[in-house]
């Protein structure tokens, strides 16, 4: 369980950690992180001017909707932390370019952020979390939330941190691509595949039906 990371849901899905039960879990979801695969990376975009959806990224959702994937993504915004924008700053940005890939005809079925940092200048966010990766926090809170079956599941990053979380809580498949940070070598060996981008990996990973996330 994360200690205090944020979560952002469409409004059917429920609460993290409130009604959760204990029967077989068959959902499969994708979690993605978002800075560097899902848009730009740039320095700790928080305004909607700066916010730019890579190519092939609606239609990589897309096809993850229609193949029965949930659409998570899972989001460092030590930003917050430092001081350099706000959690209102965070959630407004959230709702406008979720409402930007509504219009587009694709859905996110949560989002969660970790707002902490170790060595924070802003104290109220000062702490050293499992939410923030490379601690897995943020996917276990989801998985037990929308009944993931993590096996099943696979993960899209940009850094070795993300692959690191998703080892963390039993993620199926950890995926990398170029479109966001500079890949290290041993980034590259930690991860079960590395992509172009986004679209590039699910388009792989749902060519084969029947293999394992």
């Amino acid at each position: 369980m994360t200690e205090s990371s944020g979560a952002i849901r469409d409004g059917g899905s429920r609460p993290a950690g409130q009604g959760v039960g204990r029967g077989s879990r068959t959902q499969r979801a994708a979690f993605i992180d978002r800075d560097g695969v899902l848009n730009e990376e740039r320095a700790f975009v928080h305004r909607i001017e700066d916010f730019v959806l890579l190519p092939g990224v609606v239609q990589a959702l897309r096809a993850l909707e229609a193949a029965g994937y949930r659409r998570v993504v899972v989001t460092n915004q030590s930003g917050i932390a430092r001081g350099l924008y706000t959690e209102a700053d965070y959630q407004r940005l959230t709702d406008q370019y979720r409402e930007r890939l509504r219009h587009a005809g694709v859905t996110l079925d949560a989002i969660e952020y970790c707002p902490h940092l170790p060595d924070a200048p802003v104290p109220q966010y000062r702490r050293a979390c499992e939410c923030r990766k490379p601690g897995p926090g943020m996917l276990v809170k989801v998985i037990r939330a929308l009944e993931i079956d993590a096996a099943s599941s696979f993960l899209v990053g940009d850094r070795l941190t993300d692959v690191q979380a998703g080892r963390a809580a039993g993620i199926g498949r950890c995926f990398l691509v170029r479109t966001g940070y500079a890949l290290s070598a041993e980034a590259v060996a930690a991860a079960d595949g590395v992509y172009e981008d986004l679209l590039s990996c699910v388009q792989d990973v749902l060519s084969t039906p029947g293999r394992p996330a």
